[in-house]
């Protein structure tokens, strides 16, 4: 039976694509990289490459599939499956081919690190630092070597592991990091090389890896060639979604096929480098035609495009000015008729008002709240539009707020099942510790000192000997470590004794654990989807989830409308797209000037994005005065921004521009002389005589 061909769907640049090397093109085996716009079908495209390869005897399971996030990787799954269903023609019920190699750079780093541990030097117990924990170490390793205690004021941990992580990932020299990105610190460049080498030496000690562990130790081994030969041999095709927008050490690799977006920076951990797209010799580079997409309608192609697209030409006018790129225009088959706006207002307050009447004027022309979206810099901007909101009974939903892994009470159940899977682990080992009544933090570095130097960790644990107060709560948590070390025990039970031991603690804790406990159920739930307790600590430290109960607000405030802009892709965003665009650090953070050009690129590159990502209607917002935080409530001094610096005087003719409040018509009556009844100047001079 003749099935219809999936990629009679793509256009014809999508399916050059699609089908190199396979087909008429088969003898071809140069690297391809796609240079494609917003919209224009790259992650679609990718899919059908990845089912067309299927189709023509590729094996999934010699496949690695590299995205940004876990929630892309999952979409290329689902879209492929989709795909080579159609094209099999199998039935819903029948299993799709499995991508064991579809993850984010970092997860895929994970296992491979943790699979060719004993070869390079690496313990395959070793736990992962998220950047809390990173920051903490950093913290305790600056106390340990007496930076904590200078005369004059050292840098601060988050500042330290900012300094730290940058030098690795660009490759730039410490003196000139400091010199051009943190030069209030350049005095202190000696020290700072001490603590690094001690904070390297503590991770190595205490079996922890952190972010950028995963990616230059995955670089390092890829750079002894009896390795990378073993590794490369294991796979026959790599493709990347969206190359561009990561750090160098992922490009110090040679992909076969990478479908590369607008100059997006999707992982926000680190500073990206837009510059970094090679040109290989002899690489194809197709280049995909870009029509502007609408949320909730992505990955469709050519005619299935969305039937309206907010104005182009706006977005294309701010990305041509960027020092960095690959020319590309976005465009669409039938455009919004209303071009898109430059709105000044007065303040924040003013800013509020029109959003909030914008709003309920786009739904009474028929636009539903939910396809309605307003995008700021960081959530806290959103703060008086929230207030707005609520005032008027508009119901929205927030994306945005505490990270699930950084509220305290999941750190503390992460810690202990870190703490199980690696005990010389400090920095879980001194969370867990002290959560037990009567120890502090004397006792946990007790603890800790004598487990790092016995030969096994768990028999000293056991051996410990509490203070007599925390006794009986003491053996309570060694019991707990005992089975949770037993090897016979099977994943997830490892989480229902953490929980089952951790409760009683919470409850003593915290006033609010009724709330933190629907967490702790949460991440019970979630660690029955992974195959064990070292696939969960790793995919969720590398992939947690956005949001959690421990924030400010109630559940009421928490609603949101307003959307954070650090997740571009993030669906919603279609018929209404507003956005901040002033200088002065609301939607673009310029505070340091033209210190480094490459931070202000990513910048303009996330205004970009955010103006693609509406459908019909695209606004952005202008506020002119904002009132000084330091002062006293209701005062009045302030300060006036300019518009971005993105939105030159060309740029912004692409605009439809509009002043809000409209000023009142004055009165066209004259008023008729009257004889004065006094004379105040007289009275003031009066006064003085």
């Amino acid at each position: 039976m003749q099935y219809p061909d999936p990629l009679d769907a793509l256009n014809a640049q999508q399916r050059e694509a699609a089908t190199h090397g396979t087909g008429d093109s088969a003898g071809d085996t140069r690297p391809l990289l796609v240079i494609a716009g917003a919209g224009s079908g790259k992650t679609n495209t990718l899919a059908h490459r990845v089912a067309n390869l299927v189709r023509h005897g590729a094996d999934p399971q010699r496949m690695m599939l590299l995205t940004f996030s876990r929630r892309a990787a999952q979409e290329m799954e689902r879209r492929v499956g989709g795909v080579l269903q159609q094209a099999l023609g199998l039935q819903g019920t029948q299993a799709l081919p499995n991508l064991p190699w579809s993850g984010t750079f970092h997860s895929i780093g994970a296992r491979l690190l943790r699979e060719y541990a004993p070869r390079i030097g690496l313990e395959e117990s070793f736990t992962i630092h998220d950047r809390g924990d990173s920051e903490d170490l950093m913290g305790l390793v600056r106390h340990e070597i007496g930076f904590s205690e200078t005369k004059k004021r050292f840098p601060l941990k988050g500042t330290c592991m900012g300094i730290y992580s940058r030098v690795l990932n660009t490759r730039e020299p410490l003196a000139l990091v400091l010199q051009s990105v943190y030069p209030w610190c350049s005095q202190w460049e000696d020290e700072l090389k001490k603590l690094f080498g001690a904070y390297v030496e503590a991770k190595q000690q205490q079996n922890v890896l952190d972010y950028d562990d995963l990616l230059l130790f995955w670089a390092d081994m890829m750079a002894e060639p009896a390795l990378a030969e073993e590794v490369g041999a294991r796979f026959d095709h790599l493709l990347v979604d969206e190359y561009r927008g990561h750090q160098p050490a992922a490009g110090r690799r040679d992909p076969r096929h990478e479908a590369d977006g607008p100059g997006r920076d999707r992982g926000g951990r680190r500073r990206a480098e837009h510059l970094r797209v090679p040109r290989r010799d002899g690489a194809q580079h197709p280049r995909l035609p870009a029509p502007v997409r609408a949320a909730g309608a992505r990955g469709h192609a050519g005619a299935q495009l969305p039937q309206h697209a907010a104005d182009p030409e706006a977005s294309n006018a701010v990305i041509a000015a960027a020092r960095e790129r690959h020319a590309k225009n976005l465009f669409t088959d039938k455009a919004s008729s209303q071009r898109a706006q430059l709105v000044l207002v007065p303040d924040e307050a003013q800013q509020a008002r029109w959003v909030a009447d914008q709003v309920l004027r786009q739904r009474e022309a028929g636009s539903t709240l939910k396809s309605q979206a307003v995008l700021f810099r960081t959530s806290h901007h959103s703060a008086a539009l929230e207030l707005e909101l609520a005032r008027r009974n508009i119901p929205f939903v927030k994306f945005g707020g505490l990270k699930f892994l950084e509220a305290s009470h999941v750190k503390d159940v992460m810690a202990v099942l870190r703490f199980a899977q690696n005990p010389r682990g400090r920095m879980a080992g001194f969370r867990v510790a002290q959560l037990v009544p009567g120890i502090g933090a004397a006792t946990a570095t007790r603890l800790l000192d004598a487990m790092a130097q016995a030969p096994d960790p768990h028999v000293a644990l056991q051996a410990f000997e509490p203070p007599a107060a925390a006794r009986e709560e003491w053996s309570a948590l060694a019991a707990l470590f005992a089975k949770l070390d037993d090897p016979e025990l099977a994943w997830p039970a490892d989480m229902e004794l953490a929980k089952s031991w951790y409760l009683p603690q919470l409850e003593r804790i915290h006033d609010d654990a009724h709330v933190r406990k629907l967490d702790v159920e949460q991440l019970a739930r979630l660690a029955a989807g992974y195959g064990s307790r070292e696939r969960f600590l790793t995919e969720l430290t590398l992939d947690p989830p956005e949001v959690t109960s421990d924030q400010s607000g109630s559940a009421a405030a928490r609603r949101g409308l307003p959307d954070p802009l650090h997740d571009p892709q993030r669906e919603g965003a279609g018929v209404e797209g507003g956005a901040r665009a002033q200088r002065g650090g609301r939607l673009h953070s310029e505070r340091h000037g033209d210190r480094d050009h490459r931070e202000l690129e990513e910048e303009r590159r996330l205004l970009y994005v955010a103006m693609t990502r509406a459908r019909e209607h695209l606004h952005l917002l202008v506020p002119q005065r904002f009132y000084v935080s330091q002062q006293a409530g209701g005062g009045d001094r302030h300060i006036y921004a300019g518009r971005t610096r993105f939105i030159g005087e060309a740029t912004a003719r692409q605009f439809e521009h509009v002043t809000w409040p409209e000023a009142a018509a004055t009165s066209g009556a004259q008023v008729q002389p009257q004889a004065p009844v006094m004379q105040v100047r007289a009275r003031a001079v009066a006064a003085w005589n």
